[in-house]
């Protein structure tokens, strides 16, 4: 079966982020407000408004942790008049391979021995590098978010403030913020991870036939028009952006507001397909986030087949304290008609499910 047809495995996660006086993700001035207002993003829903953070912003601030806590050597990225993009190499940089690249631009190509037809390597043993024909190379990100969208309705706060510590009439400003929880949800494809091919399709042409020979170099193995990294490889990659997830940090406003953006719950689990199990388990209850545990379970049991892992429950002391009875219940081992289910402190159960990660990959 062709890899862009089959089923493929991806992580299902689900993350609450607790935002209790917050502007995590601007919009600007928007048009028909005061001149010095700087507004909030949010969307529009049945008359009410829900305050969001963009997937972009999200992703950068996962891809900066994993710089900073995996010490993940970050792809540059160069900048030709209006457009910006990174190397797109994704058997060197880890980014370019979990979060993907679009680039269109003159690629690096590697010198050929023509007597051995291998690439030349330098001092440093890398292959050297000479500039090769315009090609156009995109890869689909095997991360896959949402934006951080609020579950409860708001009311956004304007904060009136001054600049007064010049001479003259004091400066105004105002910006808006919010009170609530934001729910987002990701997935991470493990089939596609750590795998690149040359393919016409769009968003498959991951990488270019010199690029082939690049990655076989670096350790991938290569087979017709495809590339897979070894196995240790793919499995520290999936392994460290799930890993990090604890240690969030990010967001705009944190010098008035500092919000904690590192979640307070989180759901976990490996699925046999690409849907998203965790949409609707979240709701607003009276202005309180709540987690649908009715929905949780149908959407667990309906499921049970497809899981390839534990469902991992993690959640913070003092975050939804009123749910933790309910949430405890429903810990089990795969007795019944509900998958085996974990419930614990968040750390310890994005670090078990971590530890079980690397199996799946490796089968993935």
């Amino acid at each position: 079966m062709n890899s862009q047809t089959k089923v493929h495995i991806t992580v299902n996660g689900l993350v609450l982020i607790d935002a209790p006086h917050s502007a995590l993700n601007m919009l600007g001035q928007a048009e028909g407000v005061a001149e010095n207002l700087v507004v909030i993003k949010a969307i529009q829903r049945g008359g009410n408004t829900y305050p969001y953070v963009s997937a972009q912003a999200w992703r950068y601030w996962w891809r900066n942790v994993l710089v900073s806590e995996r010490k993940w050597v970050p792809s540059p990225i160069e900048r030709k008049e209006k457009i910006a993009f990174t190397q797109a190499q994704p058997w060197k940089y880890p980014d370019d391979d979990v979060f993907g690249y679009m680039r269109a631009q003159a690629e690096e190509v590697p010198v050929i021995d023509k007597n051995t037809g291998k690439p030349q390597l330098d001092e440093q043993g890398q292959p050297k590098l000479k500039k090769g024909k315009d090609i156009t190379l995109t890869r689909v990100s095997p991360l896959k978010c949402s934006p951080l969208v609020s579950v409860m309705a708001q009311r956004p706060i304007r904060d009136f403030g001054v600049m007064s510590r010049h001479e003259g009439y004091p400066v105004p400003h105002e910006h808006q913020f919010y009170s609530t929880v934001l729910k987002g949800i990701f997935s991470l494809d493990l089939t596609t991870l750590g795998r690149f091919e040359q393919s016409s399709k769009t968003g498959f042409q991951n990488i270019s036939e010199d690029g082939l020979k690049l990655a076989q170099a670096a350790g991938a193995t290569v087979d017709g028009n495809k590339a897979e990294m070894p196995v240790k490889v793919r499995q520290e990659r999936a392994t460290d952006t799930l890993a990090v997830l604890p240690y969030l940090t990010g967001g705009a406003n944190q010098t008035l507001h500092l919000t904690d953006v590192a979640p307070k719950l989180v759901i976990l689990t490996v699925l046999l397909g690409g849907n998203h199990l965790f949409m609707n388990v979240i709701r607003d209850e009276r202005g309180q986030a709540r987690i649908n545990i009715n929905a949780l379970k149908e959407v667990s049991r309906v499921f049970k087949e497809r899981l390839l892992t534990p469902v991992f429950i993690g959640r913070r002391e003092g975050f939804l304290d009123e749910q933790a009875d309910e949430l405890n219940s429903l810990a089990n081992e795969g007795t019944g008609d509900l998958p085996a289910i974990h419930v614990a402190e968040l750390n310890s159960m994005v670090e078990r499910f971590c530890q079980i990660l690397p199996s799946v990959v490796g089968h993935a």
